[in-house]
């Protein structure tokens, strides 16, 4: 007992040096000029072009002809930001070579492009400077350096091995139906496109998973996959190491319970809104209205796949399916938006607010003020960037349904993938909007804003004005 004692005062001493060291070398870092989050931002754009490039090549189009750079952009942000809108059938109009393609800039989308120059670092034998693991700890939403390459190995690892059995449980089906080769191919895809919360699929005529919305084991495998994808590689790390509730992280604790209570209420909400609606849940048996309603909740935590049509629900689904999409998956996974512990500390700083409390306290821990005006801050940009964007598409689709476009761009920017106009109606200049919403919503707000904010003066702040009362509500 006495020794388990000594063992875990060491423990937290040396995980408070590790934070005490971090600190001491951010602030040199930035001292000197030298800030993370543009090279992730940066690196993501890099990918989408290259790929855009690659995609708009005439080997990598199976009809006659080439897909236009345009449109090559377009599908490479929705892969690299993992979203899965689409303004050429993925299915008919791309190659081989293009899948293979888009097979890649999902998974280094999914997984971050950091992730896959440490595992190449790795394998030259290249030492990964102090740089390099600063820009990996920011793009894994880790608060040391200490383990960060460890975790991206972990990380990768466990990836490759989740994708492999969802494709082996794919396979089932999918070699009957397309031969050995072909559906080994299609299920590696699909596998990789549930885990990464990418919503891709191969089947051609923006069918998505409705051919097989009466299929267990495939809509069983599809949620599991993005529900792993979608809670975070350190979430799904503290669950292995700890294998208590009791014994993890305040993170950890906030991401399951916020995304378990969205997927309940989704799943509730939609079942009860769409159950006798003709042209979605209506016709079906009760145990696939069940497994159709919980698909459907699960693909609003930015999956991508549908297994009804998304323009026939109706309208008081798709608005609460709106909120849904643009809240996102966890931080550091494999989805976007303004992710579920932004939405969980919110309501919890409202609950503070109401009982007059000056901190929150939840699990036994208290929440430091900063993460809150982060919240409001990630909230207000990703609502302000909506409202623009809705105005902007309904001035350039004026025939279309107010909330048919508030769909496509809650889709958007949680990177979602699902919608009820569809992406290839959209005119040119309206797409160029969704794109800089997908690479928003993957990015993510605040770190989008933090790149082009101009750097305060450390002599501005060390002055302390006057305080003074302001009245609000």
């Amino acid at each position: 007992m006495l020794k388990r004692v000594h063992s875990a005062a060491r423990a937290r001493r040396e995980r408070g040096w590790r934070r005490f060291l971090t600190r001491a070398v951010e602030i040199v870092y930035r001292r000197n000029g030298f800030n993370p989050l543009p090279v992730i931002a940066a690196g993501f754009a890099a990918l989408i072009l290259i790929g855009s490039a690659l995609l708009s090549l005439p080997v990598a189009c199976a009809l006659p002809g080439r897909v236009s750079w345009f449109d090559a952009l377009f599908t490479s942000t929705s892969a690299v930001c993992v979203t899965g809108l689409v303004v050429r059938d993925t299915g008919t109009v791309y190659s081989t070579f293009g899948h293979v393609v888009l097979l890649i800039l999902i998974q280094m989308g999914g997984l971050g492009f950091m992730t896959f120059a440490t595992l190449i670092f790795r394998v030259v034998g290249r030492t990964i400077s102090l740089r390099d693991r600063m820009i990996m700890r920011d793009s894994m939403n880790e608060d040391v350096l200490g383990g960060v390459v460890q975790l991206v190995q972990w990380v990768a690892g466990a990836t490759f091995c989740v994708e492999l059995a969802g494709a082996a449980v794919f396979s089932v089906r999918m070699i009957p139906m397309y031969g050995v080769g072909k559906g080994i191919f299609y299920s590696v895809f699909h596998a990789v496109s549930a885990f990464c919360n990418a919503g891709f699929d191969l089947f051609g005529g923006g069918r998505s998973l409705t051919g097989f919305s009466g299929d267990g084991l495939m809509c069983l495998c599809a949620i599991l996959l993005v529900v792993l994808g979608g809670l975070g590689f350190g979430v799904l790390n503290d669950i292995l190491t700890h294998r208590s509730f009791r014994k993890f992280r305040l993170h950890t604790k906030l991401v399951l319970v916020s995304y378990g209570a969205l997927m309940l209420a989704g799943f509730i909400l939609v079942l009860l809104l769409e159950w006798d609606n003709p042209a979605t849940l209506g016709p079906m048996p009760v145990g696939q209205k069940l497994l159709n309603a919980l698909f459907q909740s699960v693909t609003l935590r930015t999956a991508g796949f549908n297994t009804y049509d998304q323009q026939a629900q109706r309208d008081v689904t798709k608005l609460i399916c709106s909120f849904m999409m643009m809240i996102g998956a966890a931080p550091a996974s494999t989805g976007g938006g303004v992710k579920v512990t932004t939405l969980a500390i919110l309501l919890l700083t409202v609950r503070m607010v109401s009982r007059g409390e000056r901190s929150i306290r939840v699990f036994g821990r208290r929440i430091d003020t900063s993460v809150i005006q982060r919240t409001m801050t990630i909230v207000f940009i990703a609502m302000a960037l909506v409202f623009v964007d809705v105005c902007v598409l309904s001035v350039m689709q004026p025939e279309a349904a107010f909330l048919d476009l508030l769909y496509e761009c809650t889709s958007a920017m949680g990177t979602v993938g699902i919608s009820a106009i569809g992406s290839a109606t959209l005119r040119p200049f309206a797409r160029l909007w969704i794109i800089l919403t997908m690479f928003t919503g993957r990015v993510g707000p605040l770190t989008l804003a933090l790149v082009f904010m101009k750097k305060q003066d450390r002599a501005r702040e060390l002055i302390n004005y006057p305080e003074e009362h302001v009245m609000i509500g």
